[in-house]
């Protein structure tokens, strides 16, 4: 176990961070298979912008890594756009 302060206090913020990490993820991951399953253009469209924001914001917090990230939001975009009206 941790000997000083300072490590005894970075167990606690990596756990803290650590949680919420997991918790933002999931919930683009479950963002982005909501929007997978759409199939109203519209709506797929709608939810573009605010799902591309969230996966922005996970590779700039290093919670996934930036290639992921454009990887991800590029297959949204095929997929947005070869949905029929």
């Amino acid at each position: 176990m941790a000997n000083h302060k300072s490590s005894e206090k970075r167990i606690r913020q990596t756990e803290t961070r650590r949680e919420e990490n997991k918790y933002y993820a999931k919930t683009t991951r479950n963002a982005v298979k909501k929007l997978r399953s759409t199939k109203d253009k519209k709506e797929a469209a709608e939810q573009l912008p605010k799902i591309t924001a969230m996966l922005d914001k996970l590779a700039k917090k290093k919670v996934i890594h930036k290639n992921k990230a454009a990887n991800l939001k590029s297959s949204l975009n095929i997929h947005v756009n070869s949905l029929k009206q």
